[in-house]
Formats: C-alpha cells, sequence, structure tokens
C-alpha cells in the first residue's frame, strides 16, 4: 500500500485484522503509531523501512486500537499518549481537548480533541503535517460513516461529528477501518438523489478493485457524502419521515438517531 507523502514527513497504512489500518507518521528515521492493535505488522514496518519507534498515540480503549501496545514497549521504551478519561492503563501522558501534543522524535505537533459516543473518552488528532491538514480519527469518522454507539449518546456523537466537520475541507482523514463501500450503500440508501455519493461509490470501488485502500478521505467528501455529517438536510429528514422512522417535524438530533439506528440493522 503505497505512503501518503508529506514533504518530510509520511503516513504509512499498517492494515490490520479483517478491515483495520494502523498509521504510522515517520521521517524517514523516527515513527509515531496510531492505534497500534496489533504488534506484529507494526513491527514488519518498522523493519522493512527501517524506522525507530519514537512514540505510540491511542484514541480510545478497544482492543484493536490498543492491543499492541504492550509488545511494542517490551522492545521500545517510548511515551505512550492517549484519552485522559477512557480507561487505558498503558497511557503514560493523558490528553483531553485542547492539549497541544509535540510528537517525539518528529516535526509534529497535534491537537487533542475529545469526540465521545463511540466511547466516552475517544479523542482524535488534529494537525498540520507538511502543509497539509490531517486528522487522526479512530472509530469516530469513517468513509462514510460513523462509529457505533457503544457507550456514549447520539447527542455527544452528533457533537462530536459537527466538531470534526468544522475542521478545514482539505483535512484528509486517516480513520482506523475500510468500512467505506459498506457504508456508502447505506448512504445511497438514505439520500438516493444525491449524486456525489454516486460518484464516490463508483470511484472507491475501482479503488478497492484495484486492492487500493478508499482512505483517507477529506473533510469536504465526508461533508458531501456522509449521512451522519448530513443529518440536518431537509432531504434526509424526508426520507427517513417517509420510512416512517421520524415525524414530519424532526428535529436534527431525532434524524442522526434514527439513522444511526438504521444503520445498526442494516
Amino acid at each position: 500500500m503505497p505512503n501518503q507523502s508529506h514533504a518530510a514527513l509520511s503516513i504509512l497504512a499498517v492494515p490490520a485484522f479483517k478491515d483495520n489500518y494502523l498509521w504510522l507518521v515517520h521521517d524517514g528515521q523516527h515513527a509515531a503509531v496510531v492505534d497500534p492493535g496489533d504488534a506484529a505488522p507494526i513491527l514488519a514496518a518498522l523493519e522493512h523501512h527501517h524506522l525507530t519507534l519514537t512514540a505510540i498515540l491511542l484514541t480510545h480503549h478497544h482492543a484493536d486500537h490498543i492491543g499492541g501496545v504492550k509488545a511494542l514497549l517490551e522492545l521500545a521504551d517510548v511515551p505512550v499518549f492517549g484519552p485522559a478519561h477512557d480507561g487505558i492503563e498503558a497511557v503514560t501522558i493523558p490528553l483531553a481537548q485542547g492539549d497541544l501534543l509535540a510528537v517525539p522524535g518528529l516535526r509534529l505537533q497535534l491537537q487533542v480533541m475529545d469526540v465521545p459516543g463511540h466511547t466516552l473518552g475517544h479523542i482524535a488528532y488534529a494537525g498540520d503535517l507538511g502543509g497539509e491538514s490531517v486528522l487522526f480519527c479512530g472509530d469516530t469518522l469513517f468513509g462514510a460513516g460513523c462509529g457505533r454507539l457503544f457507550e456514549g449518546s447520539p447527542a455527544q456523537m452528533a457533537e462530536s461529528l459537527d466538531k470534526l466537520a468544522a475542521l478545514p475541507e482539505s483535512t484528509r482523514v486517516y480513520c482506523a477501518h475500510e468500512y467505506t463501500l459498506s457504508n456508502l450503500r447505506f448512504a445511497a440508501a438514505v439520500e438516493p438523489g444525491n449524486e456525489a455519493i454516486a460518484e464516490r461509490t463508483r470511484r472507491d470501488a475501482a479503488s478497492r478493485a484495484r486492492g487500493e485502500a478508499t482512505i483517507p478521505s477529506t473533510i469536504g467528501l465526508e461533508k458531501a457524502t456522509n449521512p451522519f455529517l448530513r443529518y440536518r438536510e431537509p432531504a434526509i429528514a424526508h426520507q427517513l419521515a417517509q420510512a416512517g422512522m421520524v415525524g414530519p417535524q424532526a428535529a436534527p438530533l431525532e434524524v442522526f438517531t434514527a439513522l444511526r439506528e438504521w444503520k445498526n440493522t442494516f
């Protein structure tokens, strides 16, 4: 899988499990890993690219995001940055909304954002990488979708997604799973008249057919095609009302809640 290059820094996608992406941010010598759910592919990537691990960044406590931390720490004594309120024992430097993280070993600063919903303490990292805005959002925002509400409320998730949607539209979205095509099938059912969804489906299906990732996307693309960022659109409220999922005068949060419930069984 190709690197996403940005001047002196690059972001390498490391596939894991069935559909996870673990992210290595590196400068050709030093590397920080985001959400290492499995140590083996990270260690292989570090060796292959001749990189030294300098930091671990975590977004939330689920095993497919933190499962490799222990093994990585056995080989590299590095700081573990992560959410202050998500119950991760391995975190040595807890972070919360508004914190600024200077990533050890890299010329990179990341702003921390609280984005509860998928878990109560979930955080995201946003910053400028070689002149390009980037976002590491874990399981909060996906390509054309959002994470399940395992712990948080619809109101929390809607607020978290609105916060991410306020980032510059050029921001590249590095989420943690390859769910885009299944999410786009849902998006097309929610908003069948949206040509941007149809075009994205054609493009991303072709990418997957070539064995390529659909990630990263951009905030602008998500705002045009992701129903969980478009829940205020009258066409979506009308579609749900027609299906009897909400009333004809449903408030935006009611629409968002109905969308998430529909997606759970789609």
